[in-house]
């Protein structure tokens, strides 16, 4: 075996009588050690090992609960053990909680002192604990400020800056696949329309890495506005971009945009007949077109072998050709290279929907292509919220 597979990490190389030195090894392969015979070697039990570094250093977790059990003293417990948190958001010098962490009443009874013990264990200045998604349309987040004056704060995803207000904004990190993806299409002179641009999640990468030349960010959410016009002046691309505030079923664009992003889910289907009309009528574009699938459990033998669609799209099968699919919950799950039976229909059904609001709208016959299929995540058990490519263009009469 190799040596690191018989090192036992939790504990330090030590010195013992006799001028040797004891290498800690884990019990279980001891009878796969092999020791040579032109070294003096042997087996030592040790009491009492000292332990390694890594082992002695506390954890922000462990730290936490040790300085929440030493401010409550004896009224600590298993199911206040079981209410603090083992995982957060760090955005900096801010933390955000998950919505199931501190709901026992006795955590009330400590006031303010509860988040300034939080907030020094984890080395934070400021805290937020978030709930759940408001149904009002523009998803936005349900977070209480905790500690601290504001909730703006500032995050980095491949060389492009977003700051926002994680009180009033959504701020998806799985979705960084799917912006690093985008950020290596050849978009040089292209104009782009992004129908629902939220804080600049897809417009930015478009703007700073693929060379769009112009771009159409359209977004209704007020608070997601005011943070992608910030965007836009933090990246120096804001002389590249006009901002729609509104709904963009009534957004007055026309023939304009050479690509198209449809970065909605579960369904971005309302905003089809918008893209369809923003696409210029004589040379037609590609829409990237977000949706949710529900796919059914398939033995991995019988699935899909890669379509020819996928093979031979011109912008790429995937960013560096790695198979990368995080699901929304930081689990994972094994989607495979492979392109589903349940994604193919969805893709090929919504080509031939578009390639019919196409023709309706200019009154004369297009062709819809598939270039690519990308799966971004899961969101659940068979749930794949992915990405359609869909060249669009005009036939010649």
């Amino acid at each position: 075996l190799e040596e690191e597979q018989l090192l036992d990490r939790r504990y330090q190389l030590q010195k013992v009588p006799g001028g040797r030195v004891a290498l800690p090894v884990l019990e279980e392969k001891l009878s796969q050690l092999w020791l040579p015979r032109e070294m003096p070697c042997g087996l030592v039990w040790i009491q009492d090992p000292i332990p390694s570094r890594a082992a002695r250093r506390r954890t922000p977790a462990q730290k936490l609960r040790d300085e929440l059990q030493r401010l409550l003293g004896e009224s600590w417990s298993e199911e206040l053990e079981r209410d603090v948190p083992h995982a957060w958001q760090r955005h900096k010098d801010l933390v955000l909680l998950s919505e199931d962490s501190f709901r026992a009443a006795v955590w009330e009874k400590l006031g303010p002192a509860l988040w300034e013990t939080v907030a020094s264990a984890l080395g934070a200045q400021r805290l937020a604990r978030r709930g759940r998604v408001l149904p009002d349309g523009m998803r936005s987040p349900s977070v209480t400020l905790l500690l601290g004056q504001d909730g703006w704060v500032e995050h980095v995803d491949n060389g492009v800056r977003y700051t926002f207000d994680v009180t009033k904004c959504m701020f998806s990190p799985g979705n960084i696949t799917e912006k690093l993806r985008v950020a290596s299409l050849p978009c040089s002179g292209e104009v782009l329309v992004d129908l629902y641009a939220g804080i600049g999640y897809f417009t930015l990468p478009f703007l700073v890495h693929a060379a769009a030349a112009f771009a159409h960010a359209c977004e209704w959410n007020g608070h997601a506005v005011e943070a992608l016009r910030r965007n836009l002046v933090l990246n120096g691309v804001q002389d590249r971009c006009r901002v729609h505030h509104g709904d963009n079923r009534q957004l007055e664009l026309r023939d304009v945009a050479d690509r198209v992003n449809l970065g909605l889910i579960p369904s971005s289907e309302e905003g089809w007949l918008v893209a369809c009309r923003v696409l210029k009528k004589g040379t037609g574009g590609v829409l990237h077109i977000h949706h949710n699938v529900e796919t059914l459990p398939t033995p991995a033998l019988l699935q899909t072998p890669v379509l020819p669609a996928e093979r031979a799209s011109p912008e790429g099968a995937g960013f560096n050709g790695e198979a990368r699919h995080p699901t929304e919950d930081g689990g994972k799950e094994a989607l495979g290279a492979r392109i589903r039976p349940e994604w193919q229909r969805w893709a090929e059904a919504t080509a031939t929907r578009i390639r019919g609001l196409l023709a309706e709208l200019h009154g004369q016959p297009w062709r819809t292509s598939i270039l690519h299929i990308e799966a971004v995540k899961s969101y659940a058990p068979h749930v794949h919220h992915l990405v359609l490519d869909l060249e669009c263009r005009p036939m010649l009469p």
